[in-house]
Parts: structure tokens; sequence; C-alpha cells
């Protein structure tokens, strides 16, 4: 008997979700083409809601809890206006890999019942809908991870016992909390992207700037909560895949520092390597939305399922020391102090960025606060060093699973990884990588601590202010540095994604007389227009030191609430 093609099984698999949109829910009309109808966010997808659906699914995660848990809103009524929500944005943008409506609303019935019987909410997180990047397992339902070969299998594995019944460590925490989870969100396959594309579902789109990607590898994450499709979601960031996303749609994201949140139990690719580990992490409309979610993670003691996972409650203390410095920024001896990354060596970054830099600049010191700018060790050098992580196993992670089915990678991905394995590192390769790596994070840290001299507060910076990607977002299959968010994964820093203004061709107008520094500055000051780029969101990292979320979140906070106040 023939076996199935890939092509045939990739389209089984598109058509199979699509199917699971009820009818009534479904977009009639053809969607107009990204020359008509460039931005498919606020106004265009709301005429698909009702009146009460709109107001729900406009509510931030810590608003939808403050209803759900006091029994105004039931968790029916707000699993059906998200699930509705998600099913528009994935026929706008390509979103999703995984529906499980039905299911999710047997869930949230569970959570009305429970709350009439005991008068009170299951959990903080009671009836919170949550989307999940295509790594969580769930039970009911795959997970691909954009592999057309682990189609109907357990990670490409048969016969295992897992398939479509095991959970990761998350989840059973999200579902302890009372959250209630609905869709899981498309991936580029191996996950090694800045773009989301698969041979499943495709590309997924920027639904502020359909000529735009929505970023990657958490880039249905990205697409569906900028469509509002979702309150908050999960995406997980190995070289800036939370952060990425979060930032080319218009949200507030955080990349935690390894061992704070659980990772137990999720798909990946090459497990094991473990130079540069993969975190997981929330990506929402708010700052207060990324610690509601936090918090309630932590509260649930992770460390106890999670061998990775530090024993670290969250610590307020750490929140009310920027409180406290705040409180006292315009007597002088309180003020906060930013390190200011306007260029990091190797690549200059868009006007559009440029000017978002400028912005938060200005806004700091509006306030009172310090900046200085930030010149630390060689980045390229970083950078290197975390590219080297990524192809120790020579792709015979990636390729196996492309073998599985016989699909071809993208472009964004055989770019990095050709189309087949290559000579994998010795284990004393590893070694001098590991030791070259930790050298440098020590220069790095070495480098932060000495700006305790230039800053006036008696602390070296707080934080630094810096781009994520040199482009407000990226072209279709025109990705081509990474060398911004990367930095952070080496030195496993946290940091939180603050959006800031959006691309204005009146404004950021192309420098003709730039001469590029080299071939990579060349490609991103060449794949620059202007009109393209139109209204797409722009934003900037807040970069912290290894496990601080708590300061990140709150300096995230005062930033981006002083850029919407002005």
């Amino acid at each position: 008997m023939a076996t199935e093609s890939w092509q045939v099984r990739a389209k089984t698999k598109r058509d199979a979700v699509n199917s699971l949109i009820p009818e009534q829910w479904r977009i009639k009309a053809p969607v107009p083409s990204p020359l008509e109808q460039r931005d498919v966010t606020g106004e265009y997808i709301c005429q698909y809601l009702s009146k009460a659906e709109i107001e729900i699914t406009e509510t931030d995660a810590v608003g939808i809890v403050k209803e759900t848990t006091a029994g105004r809103w039931t968790a029916v009524e707000v699993t059906g206006a998200f699930c509705h929500r998600a099913a528009l944005a994935h026929q706008l943008t390509n979103c999703l890999h995984e529906i499980f409506f039905d299911a999710a609303i047997e869930s949230a019935k569970k959570l009305d019942k429970y709350y009439a019987e005991h008068g009170k909410p299951l959990g903080p997180l009671h009836g919170l809908p949550v989307s999940l990047k295509d790594q969580f397992h769930v039970k009911g339902v795959e997970t691909t991870m954009g592999y057309v070969g682990w189609i109907g299998t357990f990670q490409g594995q048969t016969g295992t016992g897992k398939e479509m019944v095991f959970e990761s460590e998350m989840v059973r925490e999200l579902r302890a909390l009372g959250a209630v989870l609905y869709c899981k969100t498309s991936v580029p396959h191996t996950l090694m992207s800045g773009e989301t594309v698969n041979n499943i579902i495709g590309y997924c789109w920027n639904p502020k700037n359909r000529n735009l990607s929505c970023g990657g590898s958490s880039g249905g994450e990205g697409a569906l909560i900028g469509l509002k499709g979702s309150p908050v979601g999960f995406g997980t960031d190995i070289g800036g895949s939370i952060r990425i996303p979060a930032a080319f749609n218009g949200l507030y994201g955080i990349r935690p520092s390894s061992g704070r949140l659980p990772y137990e139990g999720m798909a990946n690719s090459m497990d094991g390597q473990n130079t540069v580990l993969s975190v997981v992490g929330p990506l929402a409309t708010t700052v207060a939305s990324l610690r509601l979610l936090t918090k309630a993670l932590l509260s649930q003691q992770p460390w106890l399922h999670d061998p990775l996972v530090n024993e670290m409650p969250w610590r307020s203390d750490h929140e009310q020391c920027i409180i406290d410095y705040i409180g006292t920024a315009n007597g002088g001896a309180g003020k906060l102090a930013f390190g200011i990354m306007r260029h990091d060596g190797v690549v200059t970054p868009q006007p559009p960025v440029r000017r978002a830099i400028d912005i938060v600049v200005s806004v700091l010191e509006k306030l009172g606060h310090k900046v200085l700018e930030w010149d630390p060790p060689s980045h390229q050098r970083g950078n290197d060093l975390c590219m080297k992580t990524w192809m120790f196993d020579g792709g015979k992670d990636v390729h196996g699973a492309f073998a599985l089915s016989g699909e071809p990678p993208a472009r964004q991905v055989s770019d990095g990884y050709g189309t087949e394995p290559f000579a994998e590192s010795s284990g004393s390769e590893i070694a001098a990588v590991n030791v070259a790596k930790r050298g440098w994070q020590k220069e790095y840290m070495d480098y932060w601590n000495s700006t305790e001299k230039l800053t006036g507060t008696g602390r070296s910076v707080d934080a630094v202010i810096a781009p994520i990607a040199p482009f407000a977002a990226a072209l279709p299959e025109k990705f081509s540095y990474y060398g911004y968010s990367t930095f952070v994964n080496i030195l496993d820093y946290t940091s939180a994604v603050i959006p800031i203004t959006t691309s204005n061709k009146a404004i950021d107008i192309v420098d003709v007389n730039y001469e590029p520094l080299n071939e990579k500055d060349r490609t991103v000051w060449e794949g620059y227009d202007p009109e393209v780029y139109d209204g797409a969101y722009v934003a900037v990292q807040l970069v912290g030191r290894r496990l601080q979320e708590e300061k990140v979140l709150a300096l995230a906070e005062l930033v981006g609430n002083a850029i919407v106040s002005g």
C-alpha cells in the first residue's frame, strides 16, 4: 500500500483543524488582501463580534479574573467569547495549530458549577482563557510543533502510551489555578526561526501589518493575542522567541531566566542541549497580566515538580524597591539608572527602531532618571557562541524530524540548518564553547558592575534599554539578524518587551547616505521600505540581570505607563 505523501498528510491535518471552527464563526467573504486591508486588528475583527464579546475580549487578564472570581462573569461566557475571537484570528492570520473549543466549554461549565456550589472561585485564574504555544502537551489534542511527521504521534514516536493523554507540568498547574485552555498556537517547524512558517498551516502573518511577519517562534501566540483572541498565553524563548512576537505584535512579554518557570514535559527541539536553555514565559496586553500569571504559577511551587526550577517564590520586596526608588526620584538620591543600547556594534537598527529608543530616552530623562550609553563587551562574540550551541548536534534532531515525513524545511530554517545533517560537535568542542560562554558572561557582569561609578545612584544601572530586532518586524524570508535578541539568551538575563510606537512613513525615512558597516548591516539597511512598514508596531526590550523577574516587570510597567501617558 502506498504511503501518504507529506503534502496529503499536511492538508488533512490543516483541514481537520479548520473544520473545528463552528459554521457560524466562519468568515464567509474572502479575506481582503494586505493591499486592501493591511491592519485587521481593532475595528476590523470586531465587526464579527457582538457587543458583549467585544467587552469581554477587550479586557485584560487582570480585569477578566476580577469579574470571574466575583461571579459577575461566568467562565462559559468568557470562554465562548475568546473561542469566537480566536477562530476569527486564525482565519485572518493562520495562528492556530490546535482547536479544542468544545473541551474548553466543558471545563468552563465545571468551573461555573464549582462557583455555584462553593460560592468562591477555584483559584486566582478562575475562568481565564489561556492560550499555549504548540510545545505544550494537552490531553485530547496533538502536539505537532509544525512537523508533518509528528502528526498522529507523540513527538514523532508511536506506541508510547502518551499520545493524546500526557500533559505538561505547566498545563497541570494552570488547570489547578482555574485557567481554561482552549487552543494551541502555530510555530515554525524546528522552533528555530523568527518567522512562523511550516508545511501544515503555511505562513502566520502580522495582524497589524499583513505585509510583515508575526515573529517567531511563538508567532502564533503573538498574532492571536495581538488580535485579542487570547488575553494571555505562553511561549518559549531560546533566541528571542517570546520577545520577538511580543514586539512585532505590540504586546508585553517576559523572557524569564532559566529555572524560574516550569518547562517539564514540554516538546522541544534539540532537547538535551543545555548550554543555552529555552525558557517559558507569558505574553499579554499588559504588564499586570504577566505578573498575574507568573505569581499564580509560582504559588504552585513548581520546584517540587520540575527538577530544573529554582525554589524561588514571588518576591514582592524586589518590586517594592523599584516603587520606593520611583517615589524619591525627583529628589535625586532615589532615581533609577538605565543603560541605552542604540547599536550593538554589528547591525544598525532601522529608523523606526532608532526612534523608539529615542522616545524611551526622552521619557526617562523627563521623569528624572539617569541614562547612560551602553558600551559592553563585544556582542559579536556572544552571539557567535549562541549560534554554535544551536548547531552542536549537526542538525540531527531537526533533520530527523523532517525525515519522518519527507517534508522539506522552510527556507527560514534551511538557511541555518541546510537540507541534511552535518558534522556534530565533539565533547571537547562543546566544553570549549561552555568555557568561552562563562568567560563572556563574566566580562559582561564586570562591565555592568562598573557602571556604579557613573550612575550617581550608588548602584550600577538598574536595566538596559535595547532593540529586540533591527527592524519593527521582519519581511517574509528576511529575518537576517538575531543579535539583538540572542545576547540575552547567552547571558540568561531577564528581559521584558515594551511596546513604544508605530512605524510612520512620514517620519521614519531612509538615510540614503548611510554607509553599511558590513554585509549583515547592508542587508538590514536595504530591507527597509517606509511604505511597507508604515503602521507596524515598534517595541524595545528592558533587560535586567539573571532571575530579576519581579524587578524587570516593575520597571517595564513604569516605562510602559510613562510612554502611554506621554
